[in-house]
């Protein structure tokens, strides 16, 4: 297997790097979501026992 020269490899591979932590993550948590979820009210609703015969 023949050997790679690294200097050209780890260049593109540092720039790749830094493309995706600083250019992508901003685009990414730009976007809002069109469906943002409702507060829901944390008082638990009143429930009544069953009264049921049990014979």
């Amino acid at each position: 297997m023949p050997q790679l020269n690294p200097s050209p490899w780890l260049l593109i591979l540092l720039f790749t790097w830094l493309v995706f932590l600083t250019i992508i993550p901003p685009k990414i948590l730009g976007h809002t979501f069109p469906n943002d979820p409702a507060s829901q009210n944390t008082e638990k609703p009143k429930t009544e026992s069953w009264v049921w015969p049990w014979y």
